[in-house]
């Protein structure tokens, strides 16, 4: 299994899928990937034409072509036949839906564990975990359950944030994980910053960035571990 799980696609003052290009090349290019297909689900406000033109412009940088699943008459053969999955940032409640309606869940897991290398950001990390229930999304759409891929066995939290701004009286992030755990109590949550990424490679992950990633589980104290730490307890079941 080989997976690349990105907090975000763009930090500020970049452009689009500026600072992760070169993990993406590197991950994707030492297997022969000339070909991916895109899943862009997550996409609301924008067309699913546009959102693939912008990740097919930032691909062909490193000569892989990027070819969105919403043109396929056959979705499911698509992935059996995709030599990598790339699934995009947006709206996880969105993007699970239409994965689940299109009954891509099943194909998408048999494929990643057979091998072919993930690629998600944002929206995309959150469904390979056990369920989306750790996302930031609204939900402005209902998927048939909220169980996603399950390709790890842990609840990524994209984007995480510490800053808790003046005059707001609602629940910090920190606050809303703590509520999770407390419900789900077996789960580990890994509060994952912008500008950092998550790289597993079967039974290895490591992470890439330069800030610490905050780790969430119910009766231990939030603790901070550096990206150059130990972080192979997330992939015990």
């Amino acid at each position: 299994m080989q997976l690349l799980l990105l907090s975000n696609s763009t930090n500020a003052g970049e452009d689009y899928l500026e600072y992760p290009k070169q993990h993406i090349a590197d991950f994707l290019l030492p297997n022969g990937v000339s070909s991916a297909v895109f899943i862009p689900f997550a996409a609301v406000t924008y067309s699913y034409d546009a959102y693939e033109a912008k990740v097919q412009q930032r691909f062909a940088e490193f000569n892989v072509t990027v070819t969105s699943i919403h043109h396929s008459a056959d979705p499911v053969a698509t992935i059996e036949n995709a030599q990598a999955i790339v699934i995009g940032g947006g709206n996880t409640f969105h993007l699970l839906k239409n994965m689940q309606d299109k009954k891509l869940i099943d194909p998408i897991r048999k494929k990643v564990l057979g091998g072919t290398p993930y690629i998600g950001w944002s929206a995309g990390s959150n469904v390979v975990t056990p369920t989306i229930c750790t996302t930031n999304d609204m939900p402005i759409v209902e998927p048939q359950s909220f169980q996603a891929l399950n390709l790890v066995p842990f609840q990524i939290n994209p984007h995480y944030l510490d800053s808790h701004p003046d005059g707001h009286a609602g629940e910090t992030r920190e606050q809303r994980l703590m509520e999770y755990i407390a419900a789900n109590p077996d789960k580990y949550v890994a509060g994952l910053r912008e500008g950092c990424m998550f790289l597993i490679k079967d039974d290895h992950i490591l992470v890439k960035g330069n800030k610490s990633v905050r780790i969430f589980r119910q009766g231990q104290p939030a603790t901070e571990i550096a990206p150059d730490g130990d972080f192979s307890f997330l992939l015990k079941k």
